[in-house]
């Protein structure tokens, strides 16, 4: 978990950008819906490749799409149908922090992933 020590929002961002790889994963953590927090008994999740998710805020807000990929580095993830039109007309895909959106359904694939959230 990256440990944010000052009040200053300069401060924070800069935390964030030189977080450490191992550390940016708790940046990636999104809240879940209200039916899985109440499955589960947990507020949010991070989120991996192949969860469902709602865009809750920003311009796409509503569409709903699974996450085609993670970005780690800018801790943000690219949404299947979340796109914007280039000046040429090409469409690419926009990324997204995760915290603009809420989780509907989990990819579980990985049995690690179940057992960690403590399901059936």
């Amino acid at each position: 978990m990256v440990r944010i020590a000052s009040k200053q929002p300069r401060k924070q961002r800069k935390a964030r950008y030189n977080a450490a790889h191992h550390e940016r994963g708790s940046l990636l953590h999104a809240p879940l819906s209200k039916e899985l927090r109440e499955k589960y008994n947990q507020r949010s999740v991070r989120v991996i490749k192949g969860d469902t998710v709602k865009v809750i805020r920003g311009d796409h807000s509503g569409t709903s799409g699974s996450v085609d990929s993670v970005i780690t580095k800018k801790s943000q993830i690219v949404i299947d149908g979340v796109s914007v039109k280039k000046a040429d007309g090409t469409e690419v895909p926009r990324p997204i922090d995760p915290s603009n959106v809420i989780v509907t359904e989990l990819n579980l694939e990985d049995k690690r992933r179940e057992q960690k959230l403590g399901g059936e």
